[in-house]
């Protein structure tokens, strides 16, 4: 008896995130090994038409069909990437093909479930497959998301969020995430941690984990808040008050707090605190220090105040952050696979 195919569609265009691309398939072919049997996954890369496709990397990967060839066979997943534009401000823009829209539109009307990788997830959108529902993309475009398409419930915080037969996740690591999660809905959860074993992963995370990143603003225009920026990073563990701050760049209180908002979107005392947050969660990440000595040189002067903040911010505590993305001085891990998954699993930028 022959193999039911679960053909799998992975979509390709020039300038698309390689890893977006080749994870996933990593992640079914594994799969193989943990099984008695074929899974059945058939894995294709699809394109406008057969020329090599070059990545974001530079990496040149040659489809397996085209788009047109594919839209007549019936898919059972299909995965969409995404692609990224900085600007001579370092600020990160989600890129949108409509010509690869109009095929993910076509394409999914014949697919079981659709997802995306990434900011993958602005292109369903742009084909309007996201439409009334949540879903996630990458934290540096979900207000790009928001804003573009109102009629979606963005959730910058999750790993990968599944609406019905719509999956979206988040940052380029995340690709894993969701891989895994689509394996453990086809073959059960046991199957999926084996698989995460076998990538050395720390953990298959469940799609309600944060992406523990504190992603402290976007860049900002101005070269009074860079250098105040640059001023809270240097005088951390300071008390840092409001008027201190004002004072430093020559402006009422009231004035700062109106400049804060305008260009981070946030108070001045969210900001240093997002900010003591990200100096304590790479000292947590590389150090033994206490809690009380990073509380210290953090800025929080107590470990209650920094627990406090870890909770606002990243929804954990210091200590439950510690021992999952503890990495070893000097050494390849603290625990099993812990080292390889800390750094793997944080966003791209984080």
């Amino acid at each position: 008896m022959s193999t039911v195919k679960r053909l799998v569609v992975v979509i390709l265009f020039d300038g698309v995130d390689l890893l977006d691309v080749t994870g996933p398939p990593e992640v079914f072919s594994l799969l193989q090994r943990e099984v008695d049997d074929a899974t059945g996954y058939h894995v294709v890369l699809a394109a406008e038409t057969m020329d090599p496709v070059t990545t974001s990397a530079g990496v040149r990967v040659l489809p397996d069909t085209t788009f047109q060839e594919v839209s007549v066979r019936s898919i059972d997943t299909l995965m969409v990437p995404g692609s990224v534009e900085v600007d001579d401000q370092r600020r990160v823009h989600a890129i949108t093909d409509p010509t690869v829209v109009a095929w993910v539109k076509t394409l999914a009307g014949r697919t079981r479930r659709v997802t995306s990788v990434c900011v993958g997830a602005h292109i369903l959108a742009a084909a309007g497959l996201l439409d009334g529902k949540r879903a996630t993309t990458h934290w540096s475009t979900a207000q790009q998301l928001a804003a573009d398409h109102p009629s979606i419930e963005v959730d910058a915080d999750p790993i990968f969020i599944r609406d019905h037969d719509v999956w979206t996740g988040a940052g380029i690591s995340a690709c894993l995430d969701l891989s895994l999660a689509l394996v453990a809905d086809d073959f059960g959860e046991a199957t999926a941690l084996r698989v995460a074993r076998q990538l050395v992963m720390y953990l298959k995370r469940p799609s309600g984990q944060s992406q523990f990143s504190v992603p402290l603003e976007p860049v900002s225009t101005t070269r009074r808040i860079e250098d105040l920026r640059h001023y809270i990073t240097r005088n951390i563990n300071e008390q840092l008050t409001v008027a201190d701050l004002a004072t430093h760049v020559h402006v009422s209180e009231r004035q700062l707090t109106r400049i804060f908002k305008t260009e981070l979107g946030m108070t001045p005392a969210a900001y240093i605190e997002s900010a003591r947050v990200e100096v304590a969660r790479n000292q947590l990440e590389s150090t033994d220090v206490t809690l009380e000595r990073i509380a210290s040189t953090c800025g929080f002067n107590t470990t209650d105040t920094l627990i406090r903040a870890f909770r606002r911010q990243l929804n954990t505590t210091p200590t439950e952050y510690r021992n999952r993305f503890r990495h070893s001085i000097g050494e390849g891990v603290n625990s099993p696979g812990v080292a390889g998954a800390a750094k793997r699993q944080r966003p791209a930028g984080a």
